[in-house]
């Protein structure tokens, strides 16, 4: 027979399927339970007029029933589990393809710049004061427009 903590392990699942059962319980009959199986087996034989036997055979039946949900509900999650790590795997992958990618544009860019360097040494000069300049001032204003 079905033990006490078989059933109220799964307790809100087992009222719903022994009211779906037995239409004559009340919603207020099985919130009465009190972990003590004798008492609803009795409550239950009082309601319906159902035979002990039956009602026991029931129960086992729920608890059969809770045993296969348990297992289902464990695998859902084992395969949710699989699925979240195969999903990360790939996104870590991804993200060090794009890395090496990004990597090697930023490789790219200083080879390119060093090359300009060396080519246009005077140009490159102007552009690197002119940028300080314009760095400077940008700097000047906004400190004097934080003082006011």
């Amino acid at each position: 027979m079905v033990n006490q903590e078989q059933l109220q392990g799964s307790w809100n699942q087992v009222k719903g399927r022994l009211r779906e059962k037995w239409g004559q319980l009340s919603e207020s009959d099985v919130a009465t339970f009190g972990g003590d199986i004798d008492q609803l087996v009795g409550l239950i034989q009082r309601k319906t007029g159902e035979t002990r036997k039956n009602i026991e055979g029931f129960l086992d039946n729920l608890s059969a029933d809770g045993g296969s949900f348990t297992a289902r509900a464990s695998d859902t999650v084992r395969q949710a589990t699989e699925g979240a790590r195969q999903y990360a795997n790939q996104a870590l992958e991804s993200v060090q393809e794009n890395y090496g990618h990004v990597g090697d544009s930023v490789r790219q860019g200083y080879e390119e710049a060093e090359a300009m360097v060396h080519e246009r040494p005077a140009e490159s000069i102007a552009v690197a004061f002119g940028v300080g300049v314009l760095i400077g001032m940008m700097i000047t204003v906004t400190m004097r427009g934080s003082r006011t």
